[in-house]
Order: C-alpha cells, then sequence, then structure tokens
C-alpha cells in the first residue's frame, strides 16, 4: 500500500470542492477509504484548512467536516524539533519546510502530493501533482 503524505491545498481543494481539482481530492480521499492508501498530513495543514475555510462555511458545518476528513488521514505533529529545523532549513518558504519535515518523519513515505511541485523541488520525497499520483496508483 503507498503512504502519501496530503499537502493543504488538497484537503482544501476536497472541503471546498475547489474545481477542477476537487476530483482528483475526492479520488484520492476514496482510495483512503477502499484502504488503497495510506494518507498523512501535518497538524499545521488542519489547522490552515480551517482558517482558510472558515469564512465560506459555517463553523460548526466546518468542524464536522474537518473531523471526517480526520478518518483517512494520519496526523503528523509538529513539534519544537520540527519548527527549529524549519527555522534552520534553507528552504526559503517556512511553512513548506515544516510540510517536508514532517513529511520525512513517516516511515517508507512514497509521495507528497499537491498542487505546489515547486514549492517541493529539493525534496527528499517525490512530490506529485494529484492526477500524476492516481497515475502511478
Amino acid at each position: 500500500m503507498k503512504r502519501v503524505f496530503v499537502d493543504t491545498n488538497i484537503i482544501v481543494d476536497l472541503i471546498a470542492d475547489r474545481q477542477p481539482f476537487s476530483k482528483f481530492a475526492i479520488e484520492i480521499f476514496e482510495k483512503a477509504e477502499r484502504n488503497e492508501v495510506q494518507l498523512f498530513t501535518s497538524s499545521h495543514s488542519i489547522a490552515t484548512t480551517h482558517y482558510l475555510l472558515k469564512k465560506y462555511l459555517e463553523e460548526k458545518k466546518l468542524r464536522d467536516v474537518i473531523y471526517n476528513v480526520l478518518e483517512y488521514v494520519q496526523i503528523i505533529a509538529i513539534d519544537e524539533d520540527i519548527i527549529k529545523k524549519g527555522l534552520k532549513s534553507k528552504h526559503k518558504d517556512f511553512e513548506d519546510a515544516l510540510q517536508m519535515l514532517c513529511a520525512y518523519n513517516i516511515e517508507k513515505l512514497d509521495y507528497i502530493v499537491t498542487r505546489n511541485i515547486k514549492d517541493f523541488k529539493n525534496s527528499e520525497i517525490p512530490a506529485l501533482p494529484p492526477d500524476e499520483l492516481l497515475t502511478k496508483m
């Protein structure tokens, strides 16, 4: 079974039904529901998703939706060690550095899925756009 780290934009695509991208996010999470892929994301991604979508969805509904998403994705906590490594990293974008460092904490991770491939060009783990990930699975 493939192990995939899901970037924030994919979760936002899923919950906000951002067309045309949401179809790929839905398919990825359906594969997780069928136990065909194991998904991971950072605690920061969940918080950021809530922050970005709270102006578009009613609070209770948004919390319920995010809670349901947690059934299909394992959360990697951003702790002090990851933050310190992110602050000292050579990566230009601190947030992306945190995402990569979380991904590096997952044993035998196959891919990072994101629509912002350029942000992960220095990643040790292959970063793929969602449509390409689905083709590989």
